[in-house]
């Protein structure tokens, strides 16, 4: 997983946007990241789902 407090990891994000990035930019980033980061946190307890399973549940 990333290292560094949660503070610096969004803080490295905003650091990385362009220039031109919106508001709007901003927070869809760190949404995502926060989204990732919760992934590898359910990923690293075992909660994950067989990739037949998930296919299915996308494709019914």
């Amino acid at each position: 997983m990333a290292t560094g407090t949660v503070k610096q990891r969004m803080l490295q994000a905003v650091e990385r946007l362009p220039e031109t990035a919106t508001v709007e930019d901003t927070i869809e980033r760190l949404c995502f990241l926060a989204k990732v980061e919760e992934g590898l946190r359910q990923s690293d307890a075992g909660k994950t789902v067989p990739r037949a399973e998930a296919t299915s549940l996308i494709f019914q």
